[in-house]
């Protein structure tokens, strides 16, 4: 099956997977979102929710 490209540039969409297991689910960041935040591989995430959304930030030990 070809891919569809992202016709909306204000956005991307994907899709939820979930996880061998069943107790977890994954979402597929984009990269270019990664090496704009100057993340890095298996690097700690904090995960909130705030009402129907999901907030992903970088994870900062306590007392720094």
């Amino acid at each position: 099956m070809a891919k569809r490209k992202n016709t909306s540039k204000s956005r991307e969409v994907r899709h939820l997977t979930k996880i061998s297991g069943g107790s977890s689910y994954a979402v597929v960041i984009p990269m270019d979102f990664i090496k704009q935040l100057g993340w890095r591989d298996r690097q700690k995430l904090v995960i909130r929710k705030y009402g129907s959304k999901v907030v992903i930030s970088d994870w900062e030990p306590e007392g720094e």
